[in-house]
């Protein structure tokens, strides 16, 4: 009877163990995963209040550049480090028209109109003339420091230029810096445009091609002739003859 019963016991006693330690187990499962889920909340600092990622660089690689949208010139906005000229967008690029494309020719042919009393070729080739050797000269229009001599036959048309000359100039008889030297042969047509501070001077002369083209032409075609010659280039009015 007592060998039997000391068995029992053992087998309770066991039992009774494993029971103690079974409970034991189980409460310290939830500590040890409380500090584990402490362990890994302090152990990744990245993830608490971590920037947005579009501020943050990759560490190694440099941020990529931003791209600003180009503005239009002249506002003043753009690509940071950038300057836009100011006003460069007020002002056009300078541009000098020829007669054909200015629309002017109305009105250059009325300023020789109202020195010549009309618009005939010769007289707007004196004009075209003048012109040109103002700009060479650097003078502007009713300059006392210039002085035109205009070489011709007495013979109207040729004469004409003269008259051209002062409309394109401010040049005449009644300030003395205008006067006309008699020559014999057409040929001789030229007419001498002097700077008298410098005594730089320029010789022009008609074309050969612009004297065959319009000499004498009738009366009543001279307004149509003098219009085609102020839209003509100037290589086909005039030319300049060397000393």
């Amino acid at each position: 009877m007592l060998s039997r019963t000391r068995p029992a016991r053992r087998a309770a006693r066991a039992l009774s163990l494993f029971t103690l330690l079974l409970a034991a187990g189980c409460a310290s499962v939830p500590q040890a995963t409380s500090a584990a889920s402490a362990t890994s909340a302090t152990s990744t600092p990245e993830h608490a209040a971590a920037p947005p990622h579009h501020d943050a660089a990759t560490p190694g690689h440099d941020a990529a550049p931003q791209h600003a949208t180009p503005a239009h010139p002249g506002s003043g906005h753009g690509t940071p480090g950038s300057h836009a000229a100011p006003g460069s967008h007020d002002a056009p690029a300078p541009h000098t028209a020829s007669p054909a494309a200015s629309g002017d020719i109305d009105q250059q042919l009325a300023a020789v109109a109202r020195i010549h009393g009309g618009t005939g070729p010769w007289a707007v080739a004196g004009y075209r003339m003048g012109q040109h050797a103002l700009a060479r000269l650097g003078l502007a229009a009713q300059s006392f420091d210039l002085e035109v001599v205009h070489h011709s036959p007495r013979a109207v048309q040729f004469t004409c230029i003269a008259d051209g000359a002062a409309a394109a100039t401010g040049a005449s008889l009644g300030k003395l810096n205008l006067s006309l030297v008699e020559e014999p042969d057409e040929t001789a047509v030229s007419t001498t445009y002097r700077r008298r501070s410098t005594g730089t001077s320029i010789t022009l002369r008609p074309t050969a091609a612009f004297r065959t083209r319009f000499k004498n032409v009738p009366r009543e075609q001279l307004p149509t002739a003098g219009r085609t010659a102020m839209e003509l280039p100037a290589s086909e009015i005039f030319e300049e003859a060397k000393p």
